[in-house]
């Protein structure tokens, strides 16, 4: 790929502090998501750049835009089934797409008016919403939001091989890294450089729930 990285401290002092915000590694042509699978998963789908082998199509599959957010679900690699994690490039425009279908997993009455309008848009969407905590390298929970997306159906299908750019094995790097946080010294902690991701359909935006980039910064 490979990733682009920078000091945690640097990003920390630019990044909001509050608010619904997609931080992701992202340019004009991709974006980057991540997962962590067991090693059999994993390392087929480094070795090959799409997913394959033992991946499922049949099972809903998350993916994280935000790198911390992946480290507290996967444990930095250390959770069974999760000890493999993979940075996918994905193109921006399926990006978008899937920030398009998404459907919040519970009931947004502003966003979707009844429970019944919910419940028929997630019959028809592949894609599920959630807004988590996001967490510091130690695990603590923020006032800022993470997105989490599940893909199924034809857009897993699709995700799986035809919109991947490419796929890499970060297992290494998230256990080195991990390291500087175990032992308190996150001034030396180095992650993937991440910036406020902004869709281009002001539609989507508004159904996200998206902070404006400005809003929830330090200082």
């Amino acid at each position: 790929m490979p990733l682009v990285t920078e000091p945690y401290t640097t990003q920390r002092e630019r990044w909001p502090t509050s608010g619904r915000h997609i931080l992701a590694q992202n340019d004009e042509q991709s974006v980057v998501v991540y997962q962590a699978y067991a090693p059999r998963i994993g390392h087929f789908a480094a070795e090959h750049r799409y997913f394959g082998g033992d991946f499922k199509l049949t099972r809903m599959s998350w993916i994280k835009p935000n790198f911390l957010w992946m480290m507290y679900r996967c444990g930095w690699a250390t959770k069974p089934d999760q000890e493999t994690v993979l940075a996918v490039r994905l193109r921006r425009e399926a990006f978008e797409s899937v920030l398009a279908q998404a459907v919040h997993s519970k009931h947004v009455p502003e966003v979707y008016g009844t429970a019944e309008e919910w419940k028929a848009q997630v019959a028809r969407s592949d894609v599920r919403l959630q807004w988590d905590p996001d967490h510091s390298p130690t695990g603590a929970p923020q006032e800022r939001r993470a997105i989490q997306l599940g893909l199924q159906g034809e857009t897993l299908r699709r995700y799986a091989k035809e919109w991947i750019l490419d796929i890499e094995d970060i297992t290494s790097f998230v256990r080195e890294q991990h390291e500087h946080v175990t032992r308190s010294r996150l001034d030396q902690l180095v992650m993937p450089r991440e910036t406020v991701f902004w869709p281009a359909d002001e539609a989507t935006v508004k159904r996200l729930g998206l902070a404006a980039p400005s809003e929830g910064r330090q200082g």
